[in-house]
C-alpha cells in the first residue's frame, strides 16, 4: 500500500460533561456522553521509504508540532518502523472549539499510519498512544460513541439515537487552563448509570441515578467486584441528547460545569448559546469550549418531533464566526481499521 487518501476525522460534542472530582495530580475527573458528528477533517497519506515525516497543510497553517505530527512520530518510534509518510491535512474543524479536531486528527493518523506501514498492530496497542496524546485521542480510536470517565481514558461503547445538531463557533478560543482554574467551576455528583451482572448470569440494568454506589446497593461483592458497566438505554439516550425537562432531579441537572467559567471568560460564549437558545429553544457548550450547539430534533416520548421547532438552518453569524448544521454519526467511519 503506497497511500491512503480522503481519511476522515469527524469531531465530537459532549452532551453534558460534569466534574465529578480531581486526582492528585491536578487533573479533573469527569463524566460525559461524547457522540461523533459528520463535520470532520480530511487526512491524505504517502508512504516515504527514507522514514521522513512531513505534513503538508491545505489550508491555514497548523502549529509546528501538532498532535497528527506528534501521533506519526510516536507510532514510528514505538513500532520501530523505518518508512515516513507526507501528511496531507484539509483542516475544516475550528480550532479552540471544545469539538476534539486535533484529537481526532491524531486518532485518524494513527490508524492510517498502521495501515500504510503495514504494522497491523490492534487497537489494544494503539490505545495507549492515543492516551499519551491527549485525553481525548482514545475515544476517536474507540470507533463508537461513549460514555466517559476518568480524564477520558475510561470509556463504554453508547448506543445513541441519530440526531441533528446546530453547531456555532465563536471567534474566540479558551485556554483550558482558565476554565479549569475559574472559581465558577461547577462540580457535580457522579451521574453514571450502572448495569449489574451477577454470578447466575441474568442482567439487572439501575436507572440513571445519582451515585453509582446507590446503584450496587444488594449487588454481591462479585458482582461490585467484576461485572460493572455502563449502559445507556434508548430512552435515557433520548433524553439526554434532547435534552428534555422531564420530572427528574436527575436530567434537570444535566449540563456542561464549564460553561459558566467560559461565559466568564468571554461574553462571545453567552452570545452564542443565545443565538442557538432563541433559534431552536435549547443550547449547550461541548467541552472547554468555545463551540456551543442545539439539538435541532428533540425526543419526545421516545418518537422525534420538531416540537415546532424551525427548520434546521443558522441564524446569521457575526464576522468571524462558524457553523453548521450536522448529522451524527452511529460509528466512526474508521471502525475496524485496527482489531479490537
Amino acid at each position: 500500500m503506497q497511500a491512503l487518501y480522503d481519511v476522515p476525522a469527524p469531531a465530537k460534542l459532549n452532551l453534558f460533561l460534569h466534574v465529578v472530582g480531581k486526582r492528585p495530580d491536578g487533573y479533573h475527573l469527569l463524566e460525559s456522553v461524547f457522540t461523533l458528528v459528520d463535520w470532520a477533517d480530511t487526512l491524505h497519506f504517502e508512504r516515504r521509504a527514507d522514514g521522513l515525516l512531513q505534513r503538508h497543510d491545505r489550508g491555514d497553517a497548523l502549529p509546528p508540532e501538532d498532535l497528527c505530527l506528534r501521533a506519526a512520530r510516536l507510532l514510528q518510534s514505538e513500532s520501530g518502523c523505518t518508512l515516513g509518510a507526507d501528511i496531507h491535512i484539509e483542516k475544516r474543524l475550528p480550532s479552540g472549539a471544545g469539538m476534539g479536531g486535533g484529537s481526532s486528527d491524531a486518532a485518524s493518523t494513527l490508524l492510517a499510519l498502521n495501515r500504510l506501514w503495514g504494522l497491523h498492530w490492534p487497537l489494544s496497542r494503539l490505545l495507549p498512544l492515543g492516551l499519551k496524546l491527549g485525553a481525548d485521542v482514545p475515544f476517536f480510536l474507540g470507533g463508537s460513541n461513549a460514555f466517559v470517565q476518568g480524564i477520558g481514558e475510561d470509556l463504554t461503547p453508547v448506543a445513541l439515537a441519530e440526531r441533528t445538531f446546530a453547531i456555532v463557533k465563536p471567534d474566540v478560543s479558551i485556554p483550558t487552563k482558565e476554565i479549569f482554574s475559574s472559581p465558577l467551576l461547577q462540580h457535580s455528583k457522579s451521574l453514571a448509570i450502572v448495569a449489574v451482572f451477577p454470578e447466575h448470569g441474568s442482567k439487572k440494568s439501575t436507572k440513571l441515578s445519582k451515585s453509582r454506589d446507590e446503584n450496587l446497593a444488594g449487588a454481591s461483592q462479585n458482582a461490585k467486584k467484576s461485572a460493572l458497566r455502563v449502559e445507556l438505554n434508548a430512552e435515557s439516550c433520548a433524553r439526554i441528547a434532547g435534552f428534555l425537562e422531564i420530572d427528574s432531579e436527575f436530567y434537570n441537572e444535566l449540563r456542561n460545569d464549564l460553561q459558566k467559567p467560559a461565559e466568564q471568560y468571554s461574553s462571545q460564549v453567552t452570545q452564542a448559546l443565545a443565538l442557538l437558545e432563541s433559534r431552536f429553544g435549547n443550547s449547550r457548550m461541548t467541552g472547554s469550549g468555545s463551540a456551543v450547539f442545539a439539538t435541532v430534533n428533540v425526543a419526545v416520548n421516545g418518537k422525534d418531533g420538531m416540537s415546532n421547532q424551525p427548520m434546521a438552518t443558522l441564524p446569521e453569524l457575526p464576522p468571524g464566526w462558524v457553523g453548521k448544521v450536522c448529522r451524527s454519526l452511529v460509528q466512526h467511519p474508521l471502525r475496524g481499521w485496527a482489531e479490537d
